[in-house]
Parts: structure tokens; C-alpha cells; sequence
């Protein structure tokens, strides 16, 4: 059995669970890393973390995939890869996607129906379907089968019509889709809708609902799987702006807020040390 291969089986047991599991989102091996070193079970890429990292507010495809392949390799952990639209419009090139990060070293794979055009965000629904078709196909003629995770993005391009969203849902479940994914639900009424409206594990980005919610009330609803997006990178962005103003206007109270070094000698140090 390859060490892919147990990955997979390991995160594919993590969405038959019956209670919700964290999926946390670095954006290089140093962050993968302390998350690995905090406990977590799984961890997942975000393209919008990488466009960060690269100081742009896209990542490209190359991009992405050296990105998974950088994660994949710096921890033991599954790792699920944000694949944005597949990079293309067309099905089968879409889903080319998901092969190439398979072959980086995802278990796992999210492609979305936002088309990355302002004039027209999100493809339609017959398009979008036959994109997830495509994608399903792919993932199960891999030698490792990666657990798939499909889409619909209507909350986070100005749709607000949660009726659509679960018809996208529930035909990407229809396609074959393992995992459902609608981001941009803020209230526990929503995300109880999506859960109660389908009939595969759903999952749920906290970056973009109310933070009172807990973790607790995601597992009374049904949510199987809590991802957080790019609030990971946004926060240690907002934590180093705030650290260069104060430098900028001559203070420097941010230093007591450092992490030490040896506690990060101590969660980078290779196995053996």
C-alpha cells in the first residue's frame, strides 16, 4: 500500500464520521507543518493563501499545483487541494486538474462553478453539471481516488438564492460528487438547509459566517467537514501590517506578541532532532 494510498483511505474515513472534522488551510510547508504539529487531522491548500504568499490576487495553475505539491511533501497529513474552476472552461480540461494534483500529491480535490469572468461569475447550470461530470470521471480512474468535492459559488458572487445553490448541490451529488460545498453561508438556518437538502457530507467555510457559531452547532446540524479558507493567510496578514505600522510610526509594542524561536525550532525541527 502507498503512502498515498493510506492518505486517502485515512481522509476518506474522516467524512464517514458521524461527527465534523477541522480542516485547516496553510499556504507553504512551514504552515502545514504547525498544523500538522498542533494535531490536526487533515489539511487543505487555498489558492487565494498562495496568490497571497505570491503577492497577487490570483494564483495561477502552476502556481497551485507547485503549491499542493510543497504541502503534500512537508507533513504525513491527507491533503485536499483548492483547484479553483480546474483553470478552464471546457469539462475535460477542467478536470485535467484534479489529475495533475492527484500527482502532486492531493487526496482530495474542490472544483467550483465560478468562472472567474466578473461579466459572467458563475457557469451555468447545465455547464457547471457537466464540469462535475467530467471531474468524477477523472477521479475515479486514478489509481488513487481522490475524495471530490464539488462547489456551487452563488452566495459569493452576488446570487443570493440559496434555492439555486441547493439545485447545484444536489446535481453535483447526482453527478457523483463526494463532498458538497457551498461558501458564502453565514447563519446556522442556511447551512442546516444545504445539510438537510442532500445527502452526502457537506462542507462548511467558516471564513465567511458568523463566528459565533461553534463547533458544536455544526455537528448538530450535520455538518461533516469545517474549513476556514484563507482567514489563516488574511489573519497573519493583518497581524504583520499591524506589526509595520507601528514599526512605520516609530513603536515597536508588537514585538511582545512574537512567537519565540524555540518554540519554532521546536516545531520545524526534522524527526529525528
Amino acid at each position: 500500500m502507498t503512502d498515498q494510498t493510506t492518505r486517502a483511505m485515512r481522509f476518506r474515513a474522516l467524512h464517514e464520521r458521524p461527527e465534523p472534522f477541522l480542516l485547516p488551510n496553510p499556504w507553504d510547508a512551514g504552515t502545514a507543518r504547525l498544523l500538522a504539529g498542533l494535531g490536526f487531522e487533515a489539511i487543505a491548500t487555498t489558492s487565494l493563501g498562495v496568490a497571497n504568499m505570491l503577492g497577487r490576487t490570483r494564483a495561477g495553475r502552476q502556481d497551485v499545483l507547485d503549491n499542493c505539491r510543497l504541502i503534500s511533501e512537508a507533513t504525513p497529513l491527507p491533503v485536499n487541494a483548492d483547484l479553483e474552476n480546474g483553470f478552464a472552461d471546457e469539462p475535460a480540461e477542467a478536470a485535467k486538474m484534479i489529475e495533475d494534483a492527484c500527482a502532486c500529491g492531493a487526496v482530495g480535490a474542490s472544483i467550483e462553478d465560478a468562472t472567474g469572468d466578473p461579466r459572467r461569475p458563475i457557469y451555468d447550470f447545465g455547464l457547471a453539471v457537466e464540469r462535475i461530470q467530467a471531474a468524477v470521471e477523472v477521479a475515479r480512474g486514478l489509481p488513487v481516488p481522490p475524495v471530490l468535492t464539488a462547489r456551487a459559488e452563488n452566495l459569493l458572487y452576488g446570487v443570493a438564492d440559496l434555492d439555486d445553490t441547493i439545485r447545484r448541490l444536489q446535481a453535483f451529488e447526482a453527478a457523483g460528487a463526494d463532498v458538497l460545498y457551498a461558501p458564502g453561508l453565514r447563519t446556522l438556518d442556511q447551512m442546516r438547509a444545504v445539510v438537510s437538502s442532500v445527502g452526502r457530507p457537506v462542507n462548511v467555510v467558516m471564513g465567511f459566517a458568523d463566528p459565533s457559531i461553534t463547533l458544536e452547532q455544526l455537528a448538530e446540524i450535520g455538518v461533516r467537514r469545517v474549513s476556514i479558507g484563507g482567514a489563516l493567510s488574511r489573519l497573519a496578514l493583518g497581524s504583520f501590517l499591524d506589526g509595520a505600522r507601528q514599526m512605520r510610526a516609530g513603536r515597536f509594542g508588537f514585538l511582545t506578541e512574537m512567537v519565540s524561536i524555540s518554540d519554532l525550532h521546536e516545531a520545524f525541527a526534522p524527526p529525528s532532532e
